[in-house]
């Protein structure tokens, strides 16, 4: 894997893939969620995040709240921060009916949780989060910058802004969430982005930094006339 300067964490919900990201690329941290856990097949959240602590070795883990309602969110936060103190209780901006989630948020701040504030799109979210970081406390802002991306927006210009804003933040490192491709990594580092999330799919795809364009070329025209010979497919 290539050196960055910018801390790459991995982002799944299997504890397999945790290990491999740890074993096979130099990854500074772990995240997951619900959506992630769901297609994992995860059914027992608490055995999964023991399995999962012990899997990253005391690297950062990302954890997601389940409940809509703010104070069990409260509840399950701090259920969650006591689990280790490499844990970031994640705290989606808003819940499902847009209600801001800044009151939970910085009062799991002022009792030293230690926050991965997500599900954020816009600078605004962004300003309203370092407002009520409390002194002396470690918290991650996740930017969907990927999901900005989706939309036909490019993610750069409020990235920009964003970083602006979390430098005069001790209390917070920003985070580029929903990476798509190796170029996001290259993308957020040459910014100031703290930390990008990278799924494994992405990861082995480092394998082809700095190869030449017109070797890859080649690569390609090999892979093509492979599968045309498996397939057995003939236009004459």
């Amino acid at each position: 894997m290539s050196k960055f300067k910018i801390a790459v964490y991995a982002d799944g919900a299997s504890v397999d893939g945790m290990l491999e990201a740890r074993d096979k690329w130099d990854v500074a941290g772990f995240t997951t969620n619900p959506s992630l856990m769901k297609k994992a097949g995860i059914t027992d959240y608490v055995q999964f995040a023991k399995d999962a602590l012990a899997a990253v070795n005391g690297l950062p883990l990302s954890f997601e709240v389940f409940s809509d309602d703010f104070e069990v969110m409260e509840e399950e936060a701090k259920k969650l921060a006591k689990l280790g103190d490499n844990v970031f209780v994640k705290i989606p901006i808003t819940n499902s009916k847009g209600e801001s989630s800044i009151p939970l948020i910085e009062k799991l701040s002022k009792s030293g949780v230690q926050i991965n504030i997500t599900a954020i799109l816009t600078i605004e979210q962004v300003a309203s989060v370092v407002k009520v970081l409390q002194q002396g406390t470690h918290n991650i802002i996740s930017v969907f910058a990927g999901r900005i991306a989706d939309t036909g927006i490019d993610p750069i210009p409020l990235m920009k802004q964003a970083v602006a804003l979390t430098t005069q933040t001790p209390e917070a490192e920003l985070l580029w969430a929903s990476c798509r491709e190796v170029l996001n990594i290259f993308q957020a580092q040459e910014i100031g982005v703290d930390i990008i999330t990278v799924t494994n799919a992405v990861l082995k795809k480092l394998s082809m930094v700095g190869k030449d364009p017109k070797q890859l070329s080649l690569e390609t025209v090999q892979g093509f006339h492979n599968d045309v010979e498996a397939l057995g497919f003939s236009i004459l």
